[in-house]
């Protein structure tokens, strides 16, 4: 039996993610998944970014600090 590959481009990836109700069909396990496998390494998390993160979800109790 033949399969038909769909393959899905960058700008239909980019769109679905910038479309709230598309949004809303992910599962809160499937926005982890998402979140966890989408970086591509550590040089990714800067203090910066994780602090912009904290900040964009109104997170209070977590403070990041840079060790040097």
């Amino acid at each position: 039996m033949e399969t038909i590959l769909n393959k899905i481009t960058r700008e239909d990836f980019m769109d679905f993610f910038r479309d709230d109700e598309k949004l809303n069909l992910l599962t809160p396990d499937d926005r982890a998944e998402i979140f966890s496998q989408i970086l591509s390494g550590n040089s990714d998390f800067t203090k910066e970014f994780l602090d912009e993160i904290l900040m964009d979800y109104s997170v209070t109790n977590i403070e990041i600090k840079e060790v040097e």
